[in-house]
C-alpha cells in the first residue's frame, strides 16, 4: 500500500527508514563477502537478508526504489575491518536507535513499522551474540595490559619527572622500565592462562597483554622525546594516557555493551591518582635525597 501523496512528512520518514535499511543490507553483505571464518560469514549473511526483508516493506509503502548512502556504507566497512565486526554493527546498532524513534512515530500510521521495530531489536541482537571474534575473547588479556600500562608507567614518569628533570634520561629511564614491565606482564598471564581452564591460549593471551602494554609505553614516551622540558612532556604524556583511557574505554563499552561513564571515570581516576601520588614522591626524593641531574 502506498503512503497518500498529500502525506509528506510521513513519506519522508518512510523513505529515510528505507534508505536506512538498503544501506545496511550492503553493510552487511560486504561486510561478509570479506570475512573468513565460515560462522561469522553466515551470520552476517543472515543479518542481510533481514534488512533485506524490511527495505522491501518499506519500498512497498513508498512505491520507490532508493539509492543506498555509499559514505555509510563506506564507513562503517571500515570500522569492522579495523575495530572488528562486533564492535563496528554495535555501533551501527546503536545508530539504529534513534532510528526507531522514528519507526515509534510511524507505527501509528503505519502498522509494520511495529512489526519491523519489533524484529530489528530481537532477531539482529540475537544474531549479534552469536559472532565470535578473537579479540573479545581476549578482551580480559588487552585490559590487563593496558590498565598496568596507563597505571604503572604514567605514574613512573610523574615520578621521574620531577626527580630527573632530564626529558631523554626519563625516557629512557621510562622505556627500560616499561619493556622490562611489558615482558614481565606478558609472562605472568601466559602462567595465569596456563593453569586456568578457560580454554583460552596462553601464547596469544600473553602476546595480547603485552602488545598492548608495549604500544601504551610508546604512547607515553613520546612526549618526552620531543620535548625539552620535562613539565610540558608530562602534561603531554597525562593527555595520552587521558586519550588511550578514552579510546579503548569506548571500544569495550560498545563491544560489551558496558557503562562507559563508569569505566572511563574509573580508569582516570585510578592512573592520575597514581601519577599526582608518584610525582609527589618524586618531589620528595629530590627534596631529602639531594639528587640533582
Amino acid at each position: 500500500m502506498d503512503v497518500p501523496l498529500h502525506d509528506e512528512t510521513l513519506r519522508r520518514r518512510l523513505l529515510r527508514a528505507q534508505k536506512n535499511e538498503i544501506t545496511e543490507y550492503h553493510i552487511y553483505t560486504k561486510l561478509s563477502e570479506r570475512t573468513v571464518d565460515p560462522h561469522n560469514r553466515q551470520v552476517l549473511k543472515r543479518i542481510a537478508s533481514e534488512e533485506l526483508k524490511h527495505y522491501g516493506v518499506w519500498r512497498g509503502h513508498t512505491g520507490e526504489e532508493i539509492e543506498p548512502d555509499r559514505l555509510k556504507i563506506w564507513f562503517f566497512y571500515w570500522i569492522c575491518r579495523i575495530f572488528g565486526l562486533t564492535f563496528g554493527i554495535k555501533l551501527m546498532e546503536k545508530e539504529e536507535d534513534l532510528a526507531q524513534l522514528e519507526y515509534l512515530n510511524i507505527a501509528g500510521t503505519i502498522p509494520d513499522a511495529k512489526e519491523i521495530l519489533e524484529d530489528e531489536g530481537r532477531h539482529e541482537q540475537e544474531l549479534i551474540d552469536l559472532l565470535d571474534e578473537e579479540r573479545l575473547r581476549y578482551a580480559g588479556s588487552i585490559v590487563l595490559g593496558l590498565n598496568d600500562a596507563l597505571v604503572e608507567l604514567t605514574g613512573s614518569l610523574a615520578g621521574f619527572s620531577f626527580a630527573l628533570q632530564n626529558t631523554r634520561l626519563i625516557a629512557v629511564v621510562g622505556l627500560i622500565t616499561g619493556i622490562a614491565a611489558s615482558l614481565s606482564m606478558a609472562a605472568s598471564e601466559y602462567l595465569s592462562k596456563k593453569t586456568d581452564s578457560g580454554g583460552s591460549d596462553p601464547l596469544k593471551a600473553a602476546l595480547y597483554t603485552g602488545g598492548a602494554y608495549v604500544i601504551t609505553v610508546i604512547l607515553l614516551i613520546i612526549p618526552y622525546l620531543v620535548f625539552d622540558n620535562y613539565l610540558h612532556a608530562l602534561m603531554l604524556t597525562l593527555f595520552n594516557a587521558i586519550l588511550v583511557i578514552t579510546v579503548f574505554t569506548f571500544y569495550i563499552s560498545v563491544a560489551q555493551d558496558l557503562d562507559f561513564r563508569k569505566r572511563f571515570v574509573e580508569m582516570c581516576a585510578i592512573s592520575m591518582g597514581v601519577a599526582g601520588v608518584s610525582f609527589g614522591i618524586g618531589v620528595l626524593i629530590r627534596l631529602f635525597l639531594g639528587v640533582d641531574i
